[in-house]
């Protein structure tokens, strides 16, 4: 039987809704049909997609096929020995933990949102709160299951070349399968946390720098459109999973209970506009007055420390239809002066940010195109509409670049191939594997011929 696929092409949008291209979706519901899909992917190629969270035009393919894995979605083996599982690529974060928290383990990193497949979360080499200490993704993944161009299966493993091309390759290497992943034991399901704020940029570059070795997990939320002295200022929250004794009596009783609310989701259509400097900026003002000064050993949920916008389903439509650029770069320790310098210029400009974060980063992943490298990493959302942004966000591009930084491909809509070579060193060995794994160019996507990662097709 074949895989269900859609009798014409539709359209196909990265999380942040800015660049809708249309593409015939195919979606497998085994091993057998998955072979089948990528060799009929057509002469447009095709791309593996999840649950569609890369904010871009990563798996995207105009014209061409869309192999959604969604439909792979097993957990084959837990070895609550050793903390480890083997499962689909299909898998959501939010699955694993759901199975495994009650048996004492939690996923090793997890982004900002937990609907993220576990395809998807190799393919981009996610990072999360805890890179400083634990690094990305890749750096937990044992082995996984690839089905490549000519419709072979291999099994790869960590310290080859075709794990590091995979592992941040944006799925153009192949489709992953299954995965075998190594978990993170916890006593419960809550953590313990300890919230501080930051009074400008340095306050928060001195703090994150003096404090973050004690902590498991840390971020601060940093307010772009604070100016002047204010400039940067921010809340730091860092935490560690809670220990069983923490907890009071009551949740005691379902210590590895995950319940996590959800509320109405999002209307479907918003005017554009909602989110303006003024409504952005009263929205800073208020969660930075609101947070305490100085909290420690506060208690929360999983899902309020980790992924408080999963509790408002599509809250992507807030940004109404034009949509929103997540933008987000690294620069190494060494340059807090162009941190310093881009901060200050989005502070300047006035862009209607409120979920920014700055966080640290830890020792380099070795996957050729993963994002995280030792040093501070911005991310920021902000309007697709506002006037100049693209000339804007190309000058912060450069001035990246120009430090040895980079931008996160997961997140990127709009970034020149010229700077994509300085930005990421193993480009060519890249290429140059793909060219030998995929001489015909089957697995092709949007940003793989914006950025011109193989010749345009």
């Amino acid at each position: 039987m074949p895989a269900e696929t859609t009798t014409e092409p539709v359209p196909v949008t990265g999380w942040g809704r800015t660049a809708p291209s249309a593409a015939r979706v195919i979606r497998p519901r085994n091993y057998a049909e998955a072979v089948a899909a990528v060799r009929d992917c057509g002469p447009r190629g095709g791309i593996p997609r999840g649950l569609g969270r890369a904010y871009g035009d990563a798996a995207q393919n105009a014209g061409g096929s869309v192999i959604d894995l969604t439909g792979l979605d097993r957990i084959h083996v837990i070895d609550a020995d050793d903390g480890s599982v083997l499962c689909d690529a299909g898998v959501s974060l939010h699955r694993l933990m759901e199975v495994l928290l009650p048996l004492g383990w939690f996923v090793p990193v997890t982004p900002g949102t937990r609907y993220v497949t576990v395809g998807g979360a190799i393919g981009a080499d996610i990072h999360g709160k805890n890179h400083h200490v634990s690094g990305s993704f890749a750096r937990h993944v044992l082995s996984f299951e690839l089905l490549t161009a000519d419709g072979t299966i291999r099994t790869v493993g960590q310290g080859t070349d075709l794990f590091d091309a995979t592992t941040g390759g944006m799925g153009l290497t192949g489709v992953v399968l299954t995965a075998r992943i190594r978990l993170q034991p916890v006593g419960t399901s809550l953590m313990s946390v300890d919230t501080e704020r930051a009074a400008d940029l340095d306050d928060l570059m001195a703090r994150l720098t003096a404090g973050d070795h004690r902590y498991r997990y840390s971020v601060a939320w940093i307010d772009l459109l604070a100016r002047g002295a204010a400039t940067g200022r921010a809340v730091l929250t860092r935490g560690e999973h809670a220990p069983l004794d923490a907890l009071p009596a009551r949740a005691r009783r379902a210590p590895l209970a995950f319940r996590p609310s959800r509320l109405p989701a999002a209307p479907a259509f918003l005017p554009s506009g909602l989110l303006t400097r003024t409504t952005v900026g009263l929205f800073n003002e208020l969660w930075y007055r609101r947070a305490p000064r100085a909290r420690t050993g506060e208690l929360q949920s999983l899902a309020a420390f980790f992924h408080p916008l999963d509790g408002v389903p599509h809250w992507n439509r807030v940004y109404g239809r034009d949509g929103f650029v997540q933008y987000q770069f690294v620069v190494g320790y060494g340059q807090e002066d162009t941190l310093r310098r881009i901060v200050g210029r989005i502070s300047a400009r006035r862009c209607p940010s409120f979920l920014a974060v700055l966080k640290r980063f830890g020792d380099a992943d070795p996957g050729w195109l993963s994002f995280p490298r030792p040093g501070w990493t911005l991310a920021l959302d902000i309007p697709a509409g506002l006037p100049g942004l693209g000339a804007f966000l190309d000058e912060l591009d450069e001035e990246v670049a120009g430090a040895g930084g980079r931008v996160y491909l997961a997140k990127d809509s709009r970034l020149r191939p010229d700077l994509l070579t300085a930005m990421y060193p193993r480009l060519d060995d890249f290429r140059a594997l793909r060219a030998e794994l995929d001489p015909r160019g089957v697995f092709v996507s949007d940003l793989a011929r914006r950025l011109n990662f193989q010749e345009s097709r």
